[in-house]
């Protein structure tokens, strides 16, 4: 294993990672028998909230800790999962009359661990140059926060078929604790803690759409395009969704989310794409 494959374990954040997925089934478009409605008319707000799932596997480029080497990754879902500590997912969907509002949070806390060598000589933070020779047992904490915020506006509501225009910000928060352990043949043992954290916000400007199949079923499709150099180089998202009301305040969704993200600033490196299944419940207010 390569030298630097102690810090691979800090990939695991991504486990049931996603922003955004299924705020969904939308109760509030469905179309009603007979009734057409001034989608302008209405004064009082209708709210849905929606906790998900998203069975994400990630692949791409990260670098854990500031001016570390760069990492190539390519994780499936269930690798993730088995480091999983605790993961929260959960997005609110709110329209009054043509003004709609988005809000989605995703917080995931993994724990993972390494072990490596024979090694050539390296250098880890808190350590220092590590001899060749030498192996590595790695134990990296890792937490994820994201929040996506965005407000916009009902460009156009036809017989149940909507489509908005939105714009917000998309805030993004890592953290990563490292303990290490470096044993040297003929020299022992030593152990030493790191951490770091990194932030950014990216601009993002969106759409979507959502189309009925039925008094009780539809799709959903979402599209979102930001960062333009001000946090991310780039990022962008995308999510589809299968929609079924089951009662007046409570339906159901399950699809497919894509979330990408160009970051590479101040020696910190975050080049990766997410993919997978979504499957949410939303209740509506």
């Amino acid at each position: 294993m390569k030298a630097h494959a102690l810090l691979v374990v800090w990939l695991a954040f991504s486990s049931l990672g996603g922003i955004q997925a299924a705020h969904a089934a939308n109760a509030e478009d469905r179309p009603q028998a007979n009734e057409v409605q001034d989608p302008g008319a209405s004064r009082d707000w209708t709210v849905q909230v929606t906790p998900y799932l998203w069975a994400s596997g990630l692949a791409g480029n990260i670098s854990p800790f500031r001016s570390a080497p760069t990492l190539q990754v390519d994780k499936s879902f269930s690798q993730n999962l088995k480091d999983l500590n605790f993961g929260g997912f959960a997005n609110l969907w709110a329209r009054r009359g043509r003004v709609v509002f988005s809000a989605d949070l995703m917080y995931v806390d993994t724990t993972g661990s390494e072990a490596t060598g024979p090694l050539p000589a390296l250098q880890i933070p808190g350590l220092g140059p590590i001899p060749p020779g030498a192996t590595v047992d790695a134990e990296v904490d890792t937490t994820l926060f994201t929040t996506t915020v965005q407000g916009g506006y009902r460009v156009l509501e036809d017989h149940g078929f909507t489509f908005d225009v939105l714009g917000g910000v998309r805030y993004w928060r890592i953290r990563n604790d490292v303990k290490v352990t470096v044993a040297v043949p003929g020299l022992g043992a030593r152990s030493a803690r790191h951490g770091e954290r990194f932030d950014w916000v990216d601009p993002v400007l969106g759409a979507r759409a959502f189309v009925p199949l039925s008094a009780t079923s539809s799709l959903l499709a979402q599209l979102d395009v930001g960062g333009f150099g001000a946090g991310s180089h780039r990022t962008w998202s995308v999510l589809m969704t299968y929609n079924h009301v089951f009662s007046e305040r409570l339906s159901g969704s399950i699809g497919y989310k894509l979330l990408d993200a160009d970051y590479d600033h101040h020696g910190h490196v975050y080049d990766t794409r997410q993919t997978g299944p979504v499957l949410g419940l939303t209740w509506r207010f």
